[in-house]
């Protein structure tokens, strides 16, 4: 097991929830996206967008889907590149 493997358990545990139900590659492949693509801040702001879709009945891998969309086609800042 993992660190992130070990959180994730805890954390479940704490919040009645169950690990097997956490897509974490997917959701942190989404925090990579909105950091690099968007700003660092946005990155755990949407993966909590992203809970509250789903716990509101959203499919997860489409609400990670049109988030991660979004965050490909955002405009670069004035002046700014995009990091490679």
């Amino acid at each position: 097991m993992t660190v992130m493997d070990d959180w994730v358990t805890a954390a479940c545990a704490e919040l009645g929830l169950d690990p097997a139900e956490v897509p974490v590659s997917m959701v942190l492949g989404l925090a990579g996206d909105v950091a690099h693509q968007v700003l660092r801040p946005g990155a755990p702001v949407s993966a909590y967008l992203v809970g509250v879709a789903v716990g509101r009945g959203a499919d997860p891998a489409d609400a990670v889907a049109r988030l991660t969309g979004l965050a490909g086609t955002w405009p670069v800042e004035l002046g700014g590149d995009r990091p490679d």
